[in-house]
């Protein structure tokens, strides 16, 4: 797996470089700037993209922008955007286009090597990760949304475990579940929410994460 890093902090482009080598990914170029990383990866043309949201000159959403065009241009691309801060439209923006190959992480989960390092593969094997701050915010700004209401507990660890873009076997060794009981509780939050049944777990996380954005 070869991969590009946009990252205008040296010392975190460095830390980061470093944490994916030791994962076995390549790093076959570095950028500071979102121009640099849209010409970075025009000349490499990397499996994966590892991006800052805020990025020169303005420092706002330079880096979202470029993945953005990235995922338009080059959709075989994985691309995993890195914020230091929760913001949700970021990501409903990011998974609008095609949710599998991309991820929206915190910066803070690079410190849990194993997990971050997990997430990686997942997204570089077309999964879906997103960051489980922004999903609980998310929970937590919708809660009082017709139909969350009446979830049972399970189900919202359910629910969250599917908007933060885990497979229903997945879930089921993370709750100790039954990967049976986990489709049948997939299947009363369907009912309950109103979203549209499906089997595919991109189009489902874009489901939920439109649901608990409204």
């Amino acid at each position: 797996m070869r991969a590009v890093i946009a990252e205008d902090h040296p010392l975190i482009r460095e830390g980061l470089t470093r944490v994916l080598e030791s994962g076995g990914v390549e790093v076959v170029g570095v950028a500071g700037t979102a121009d640099e990383l849209l010409e970075e990866v025009a000349k490499r043309q990397p499996e994966l993209v590892v991006t800052d949201i805020r990025m020169p000159p303005t420092f706002t959403d330079e880096g979202l922008i470029a993945a953005l065009e990235i995922r338009r241009t080059r959709p075989s691309t994985a691309v995993l955007v890195l914020s230091q801060f929760v913001h949700r439209q970021y990501a409903l923006e990011l998974m609008e286009q095609d949710p599998a190959g991309v991820g929206y992480l915190l910066k803070q989960r690079i410190g849990d090597l194993s997990t971050f390092l997990g997430d990686v593969d997942r997204i570089c094997h077309g999964g879906t990760v997103i960051d489980p701050e922004v999903v609980a915010g998310m929970l937590a700004r919708a809660a009082h949304n017709a139909g969350l209401e009446r979830i049972t507990r399970r189900q919202r660890e359910v629910l969250e475990l599917m908007a933060a873009g885990r497979s229903n076997s997945s879930i089921a060794q993370q709750l100790f579940i039954t990967e049976k009981a986990v489709v049948q509780h997939v299947s009363g939050i369907y009912d309950t929410l109103g979203l549209p049944v499906s089997s595919d777990d991109h189009r489902r996380v874009l489901a939920v994460l439109r649901y608990l954005n409204r």
